[in-house]
């Protein structure tokens, strides 16, 4: 599992039927004190995150078993919304 914020929402009208009806996120990785890395992935959206919101993302075969997105040709996906971060003893970011 990996941080990431949400910096966009990719729009695509032609795409692979088993993606039709999923929402695809830009996310920047972010390193544990949620500093932007400049490293933007597309995931797939599984828990209804929005634009600069701080999230878990999970890629790989990881990706493909979250809920409802079993056989979904994806490589990344958002599993989680960040409430808080407490790192090396403060707290880091709060929603």
């Amino acid at each position: 599992m990996e941080l990431a914020r949400v910096e966009g929402t990719i729009v695509s009208t032609v795409k692979a039927e088993k993606l039709k009806g999923h929402k695809l996120l830009l996310v920047n990785m972010l390193g544990p004190d949620t500093s932007p890395t400049d490293n933007h992935v597309v995931a797939i959206d599984s828990v209804g995150a929005g634009e600069g919101e701080v999230v878990i993302i999970v890629r790989g075969s990881s990706a493909r078993q979250t809920s409802g997105l079993a056989n979904v040709p994806t490589d990344t996906s958002i599993v989680a919304i960040v409430d808080s971060i407490e790192f090396k003893g403060n707290i880091v970011f709060r929603k």
